[in-house]
């Protein structure tokens, strides 16, 4: 069995790190993107965008929705009449809410999402959403969030999303015993994995948010204790301190070590005693390493490089450089917040370039000059890439997947192994 290491303690702050800070074109998918999980996530939700044709062939095609499906996600198509200000948008956009309703009465949280297009037009949805909630309320609340790709990148979605949810939170009771809520959407079997962990820790009272139902939402307050588990929620995060709450800072749940340093900081903050906590997690973190082990031969010694795409690129590049012997040459990332990522760059080789935003162009001259086994990257540069003769892995993949916890750590380290085991395959 292998000896179980824990995190150090956080008064041992790491010197800062220097960050190649680059602005210049971006080749990242709009915030729109994060609906596609988010309507999964909280059933009976629903994400109306307010946007173009281009909108709702983005998310159609993104979401593989069937023709005869009825997803809980649509777009309210602005037409040209809209643009030239021939009509009413206020009065276009209510009709279709009146109508989405009528159909949809299961319907108990309804988004107005914007767009690039609602933004160039200043169509005021914060406005729009009070207007319709006071009009059906009882039945649904209407809240609003933009994933305009002006403004927001992949996963930022899911941050403008769960933000706009926290002041709709109700006030946990003054001076109740401290409860847990975990902080991000994932997958249910996942969500249910670390909610089966924390019950047998003995951590009595914890939350997930979002919620899978929309009356299921969390209360928050001072006596609220939040873990992260994805790491592009910055405004969501100070959204609950604003509200009281306190972040437990830790590793992101990537990998067995992630795993463990994440549970472990609830458990620490919790009072959970240390032989307690390592019989508990014991079983599942060294189901993890063996899992991780089987890709550990393929990878080791590997260098990779990521643009930036979802924010997910550091904790992952951890991951990877701690537990498979990977070599990140270059982790690029499309916003740095230096106090949630603060472990994970300590665990990183100082020789890693650390980079926040993008100029795809520099940056893909310095992929070519450094020719690394291993490119992720987002599906417009992969082609290209490929084409080239270097080797690469979509990065959207990785969101899109469940690779978070123990039960996982196997399956995520595979998705990096298998586009090496594919070039292998292909060489002649």
């Amino acid at each position: 069995m292998t000896a179980l290491t824990l995190p150090a303690s956080s008064d041992c702050a790491p010197a800062p790190r220097a960050v190649l800070r680059e602005r210049g074109q971006r080749e990242v998918f709009c915030g729109l993107t994060g609906i596609i999980w988010l309507h999964r996530k909280v059933q009976d939700a629903f994400f109306l965008v307010v946007g173009s044709r281009t909108c709702a062939h983005l998310l159609q095609s993104a979401a593989g929705v069937m023709v005869f499906a009825e997803p809980r996600f649509g777009t309210a198509i602005i037409e040209e009449r809209d643009l030239a200000g021939m009509v009413d948008c206020n009065a276009e956009l209510d009709r279709v809410v009146d109508r989405l309703l009528a159909r949809r009465p299961d319907i108990k949280l309804l988004f107005l999402v914007g767009s690039c297009p609602s933004e160039v037009i200043k169509l005021d949805l914060s406005r729009a959403a009070q207007r319709l909630s006071l009009k059906h309320t009882g039945a649904t609340r209407v809240l609003n969030y933009s994933g305009s790709g002006i403004e927001t990148t992949f996963t930022e979605g899911e941050d403008a999303c769960l933000a706009a949810l926290v002041p709709e939170l109700a006030e946990t009771t003054r001076g109740a015993a401290p409860e847990l809520m975990i902080v991000g959407a994932l997958p249910d079997v996942v969500e249910d994995q670390f909610l089966r962990l924390f019950a047998q820790l003995g951590i009595p009272r914890v939350h997930s948010f979002p919620a899978r139902r929309a009356g299921a939402m969390p209360p928050v307050g001072p006596n609220t204790r939040f873990l992260l588990a994805q790491p592009f929620l910055g405004e969501t995060a100070r959204a609950l301190e604003d509200r009281g709450a306190v972040r437990l800072d830790a590793l992101f749940p990537f990998g067995a070590e992630g795993t463990t340093a994440w549970l472990h900081a609830a458990a620490v903050a919790f009072g959970i005693d240390e032989m307690h906590f390592r019989a508990v997690i014991a079983p599942g973190r060294e189901r993890a390493k063996r899992a991780i082990a089987h890709a550990r031969d393929r990878l080791g010694g590997k260098s990779i490089f990521f643009l930036p795409d979802s924010q997910l690129e550091l904790p992952l590049a951890r991951f990877l450089a701690q537990e498979l012997g990977m070599v990140p040459l270059e982790v690029g990332t499309p916003y740095l917040h230096r106090a949630h990522m603060a472990r994970e760059l300590a665990l990183l080789p100082a020789e890693t370039v650390i980079s926040e935003g993008q100029d795809v162009d520099r940056q893909l001259d310095r992929v070519r000059a450094a020719r690394p086994d291993l490119t992720v990257c987002g599906l417009g540069l992969a082609n290209p890439l490929e084409a080239e003769g270097l080797t690469t892995k979509w990065a959207i993949e990785l969101v899109f997947s469940p690779i978070h916890g123990f039960d996982q750590a196997g399956d995520l380290a595979d998705l990096f192994a298998r586009p090496l085991r594919r070039r292998d395959v292909l060489k002649v």
